[in-house]
């Protein structure tokens, strides 16, 4: 029997960990959280300082006899959910539920599941985080006080099955409010005049330029006398500028990045998106996919760096560090970044590849230098009306 038991939250995290451990490790799946509050009086002992009360859910009985049994034989438990407030509630709940003992007990955490981090979080252990369990237990109580009160006077005054809580009430109540700023705004139109020509360049092939008029009618009947008065007229380029100009690459991802581009360039819905997002962490492809912060580590930065210089070279590297801005954001926890640079491609279904090269991308162009660009700007003579445009 192993003297070290291990306990992550998930069946295929437990699966990549153990590969990078030796003989003396075993690692078991909580499969998620193994306790949540008692259905009975809602859980909640709001008259004793909202003590909560939880019980062993009961697709879990099995789970804990087989972590007890585990747990008695080993000499170290290590706890390795993740390092979020709901993986600290799950450590501790398993903390509890096994009655482990402090002295035999560790706590480790790591963003990305490679050997090099697991290591490094076997010798580097902690606490639980008490601050991060106690957080947890409140968005828990939360959740459970305002959908036990609303959701049935939802369901009496308005449509049965409804339902309502700490976060989504809040989120409504913006999206109506928003609605009725919508409702009561006064719209205004404007017409704007976009001109395509067929110019021909040095060498006299011919281009298509199209130019935009810089002022704006307000009435329809204006832009299309406008426009009568053009025809039979003729068009030259007065003036062309050229002005340099350069584009910095955007911050690695964060979470809402991750889904707000995912859903704009892969059409993947949020919950499709950590969906896909959890197993590549799970698979040790990329990092946690639950952060706020744009950092990377130095490890991360030097890897990244080899990666440009051999693939590009040495002109397209520019080293970033990025400030999250956020005041709240846990600058501890790193982007979302793959785990290793070189590998442009992974093993996985079509979902988990267009993901990763979602990810990889962002990550390796946050890391190279400004593009170039060239802005030119024309200014066009109408013949006709005598003006510039």
């Amino acid at each position: 029997m192993a003297s070290n038991l291990v306990i992550v939250e998930s069946p295929a995290k437990a699966k990549t960990i153990e590969k990078f451990l030796g003989k003396d490790y075993i690692v078991k799946s909580s499969y998620g959280h193994v306790r949540d509050l008692a259905k009975k009086d809602s859980g909640i002992n709001i008259e004793n300082n909202f003590e909560p009360t939880y019980e062993i859910s009961p697709d879990k009985q099995k789970v804990i006899k087989e972590l007890s049994s585990l747990a008695k034989d080993a000499d170290m438990v290590w706890l390795a959910t993740d390092e979020d407030r709901e993986g600290e509630a799950i450590s501790w709940h398993l903390f509890e539920t096994l009655k482990l003992k402090e002295s035999e007990t560790k706590r480790i955490v790591f963003h990305e599941i490679t050997k090099d981090a697991i290591l490094n979080a076997i010798n580097n252990p902690r606490k639980i985080d008490k601050n991060l369990v106690d957080a947890q237990q409140a968005r828990r109580v939360l959740d459970r006080i305002v959908g036990f009160e609303l959701s049935p006077i939802l369901w009496k005054k308005v449509k049965p099955s409804l339902s309502a809580g700490r976060v989504q009430s809040v989120a409504v109540r913006l999206i109506v409010d928003r609605e009725r700023e919508i409702d009561a705004h006064t719209a205004s139109s404007s017409y704007k005049i976009t001109g395509n020509f067929l110019v021909l360049d040095q060498s006299g092939n011919p281009r298509f330029l199209k130019s935009e008029l810089q002022q704006r009618f307000k009435e329809k009947e204006q832009a299309e006398a406008f426009l009568n008065n053009l025809k039979g007229s003729n068009f030259f380029i007065e003036n062309l500028e050229k002005k340099p100009g350069k584009r910095s690459p955007s911050a690695p991802f964060t979470t809402s990045t991750l889904q707000q581009e995912a859903s704009r360039k892969l059409v993947y819905s949020v919950s499709q998106t950590m969906m896909i997002a959890q197993r590549l962490y799970e698979s040790g492809y990329i990092t946690y996919m639950r952060t706020d912060s744009v950092t990377l580590s130095q490890q991360a930065l030097g890897n990244a760096a080899k990666e440009i210089n051999s693939s590009y070279g040495n002109e397209y590297h520019q080293q970033r560090q990025f400030q999250t801005k956020s005041a709240s954001a846990q600058e501890a926890h790193e982007a979302i970044r793959p785990t290793y640079f070189n590998n442009t491609n992974i093993d996985g279904d079509s979902a988990e590849q267009r993901l990763y090269d979602l990810i990889w991308k962002r990550s390796i162009a946050s890391q190279m230098a400004d593009a170039r660009l060239e802005k030119q700007l024309l200014q066009l003579r109408v013949i006709k009306l005598r003006r510039n445009l």
